[in-house]
């Protein structure tokens, strides 16, 4: 019997405040352990929350960015359950009345676009951080990450296989990065993720039995557990078992599963209403304020650079992996008028450069205006496109303006005939086998000589001058 996977993502993304979403304390990851804490987020006795307003902000901000419908009235609740992480004995979040519902993005893979739904976004705060000894049996709590705002994103069960979801995911993370309002990091924790995951046999319409997996820090390992996953739910239907409901931690090791307890339901939390909160109340002009405010997404970025600056699509999937990069290669493109050149060096030289030095594109050292007017010397002939690497080189090393270093070095191109002339007039002399072998039909040889040519003028001369004067030296006997 052949099976389809349904797949269903849950995704926390903790918000980029200064301070947490009830209390003032700091966010800042990396803090000694405890330190990041007070009685509020500590849940002490007789202490109140106050909501921080720059969460709601965010959070608007990413119901917009997905177009999902948003609760002009919604209200936190508490949700119930004992963790030693977790100080309350419950957590702040949102469930009858959430921020957001009934969304939607678009995601791309294989050469296709599909929309996957988005069931809601809520608000909510983080718990603290369980530390285990590894040579012991001792377990350690770290409440620096409690009340830190999270938004909870909740799709709909639409994606098929392991590829789409991992296409969603990172869509997801593109919008936030985009929007400046989670940093995206899956290492520190912040951005996370977890699958609801069952099969059913094709062509049929009820769902099977679903399990949640846990525990994968990294796209690769999203789709790693998603693959595992399925084929075990697949293989304990055909040997005649039953799929339990069940959470499962991934082990990215062992690249395997392992089932952890039960899958809570609503109900286990026994959800009731936040009594120290009153609802939030989302005015029009808010939403039209934040509205106003949004950046271009990527995918819509990358099809308006494949349009106007007429790139291929994978030039502009890379060029738009970032913000910061996208407006590099805009101003680049802008500045030279020539977008596919512009493109071919943001995403050769530049990209390479950032890759070795590990810096961000904030960081890096050859201004936009810089490498569009490198570029243009490389139109008007001033360099030729092997000089101007070495430009580009001395660019990024000293920060320089490329044409004070092409005429500190002496590197403009050699556009005199005479002096190309002159130069052929030396190679031909200097390498009369070769010269003889080209006159016997051995054509191959022109490129040597173009070479020998480029070398002895210490790659100055004008490639289309060396290259006519050649070809009419050749042919004489």
């Amino acid at each position: 019997m052949e099976y389809e996977p349904i797949i269903g993502l849950e995704v926390h993304a903790q918000l980029l405040t200064e301070s947490k979403i009830f209390c003032g304390c700091s966010t800042r990851f990396g803090a000694a352990p405890n330190s990041n804490t007070c009685p509020v987020c500590l849940g002490m006795p007789g202490v109140l929350p106050v909501l921080n307003r720059k969460v709601v902000e965010y959070a608007i901000k990413m119901a917009l960015a997905t177009h999902c419908r948003i609760n002009r009235v919604n209200s936190f609740a508490r949700k119930n359950y004992f963790y030693p992480d977790l100080p309350k004995g419950y957590q702040i979040s949102q469930y009858a009345e959430p921020l957001a519902e009934k969304g939607h993005i678009d995601i791309e893979y294989d050469g296709t676009r599909k929309t996957i739904g988005i069931t809601r976004i809520h608000m909510e705060e983080d718990a603290g951080k369980s530390i285990h000894e590894e040579d012991g049996d001792s377990t350690y709590v770290d409440l620096n990450r409690t009340g830190v705002p999270l938004i909870e994103i909740v799709s709909e069960p639409d994606m098929r296989g392991p590829a789409e979801g991992a296409a969603y995911l990172r869509r997801l993370h593109e919008i936030l990065v985009y929007l400046e309002i989670c940093d995206g990091n899956m290492e520190e924790g912040s951005f996370r993720c977890d699958a609801n995951v069952s099969v059913r046999p094709r062509g049929t319409e009820t769902f099977g039995t679903r399990t949640e997996l846990k525990n994968m820090n990294s796209f690769r390992n999203v789709q790693l557990a998603l693959d595992y996953e399925i084929q075990r739910q697949i293989d304990c239907l055909e040997g005649g078992g039953t799929v339990i409901q069940e959470t499962r931690l991934w082990d990215a090791q062992g690249r395997v599963t392992h089932s952890m307890r039960g899958k809570e339901e609503a109900h286990d939390y026994r959800y009731f209403p936040e009594p120290d909160l009153v609802p939030v109340v989302i005015s029009p002009e808010w939403i039209d304020d934040v509205q106003r405010g949004l950046p271009e997404l990527p995918l819509e970025k990358r099809d308006r650079f494949v349009r106007e600056y007429g790139i291929p699509p994978y030039d502009a999937g890379v060029l738009t992996a970032s913000r910061a990069l996208a407006d590099y290669f805009e101003e680049v493109a802008k500045g030279t008028g020539q977008p596919k050149t512009a493109s071919n060096w943001v995403m050769g030289s530049v990209l390479a450069a950032v890759k070795e030095e590990k810096i961000e594109i904030a960081e890096i050292p050859v201004s936009s205006e810089a490498l569009a007017a490198m570029i243009a010397a490389i139109a008007d002939g001033t360099i030729s496109g092997k000089i101007a690497k070495d430009v580009f080189d001395d660019m990024w090393r000293t920060g320089k303006d490329p044409r004070v270093i092409i005429e500190e070095k002496g590197l403009a191109q050699i556009d005199d005939a005479g002096a190309v002339d002159a130069a052929v007039d030396e190679v031909l002399i200097a390498h009369p086998a070769q010269l003889a072998e080209y006159r016997a039909g051995k054509e191959k040889l022109f490129g040597f000589f173009v070479g020998q040519v480029m070398k002895r003028t210490q790659g100055k001369a004008n490639p289309q001058i060396v290259n006519d004067i050649l070809k009419k030296k050749l042919l004489k006997q």
